[in-house]
């Protein structure tokens, strides 16, 4: 088989780098919009359906 010798994105300077600031942005949005975040919740969770459908479909490894 295959080894993966390659680091993970999220191991990476630069995905340390962006799940950082996403943390700051999110906890800057949560901490002076709470009640706009809460109400765009819903929104959230019904964008949230089909992104992990396309995602989690990667997996399959189908046609290969």
């Amino acid at each position: 088989m295959h080894e993966n010798t390659q680091a993970p994105w999220w191991r990476t300077a630069t995905g340390v780098t962006m799940l950082g600031l996403a943390l700051v942005g999110i906890f800057y949005v949560l901490r002076e919009h709470f009640g706009h975040a809460l109400g765009a919740l819903p929104y959230l969770v019904l964008l949230a359906c089909p992104l992990m459908h396309l995602l989690m479909h990667r997996g399959h490894r189908h046609g290969g």
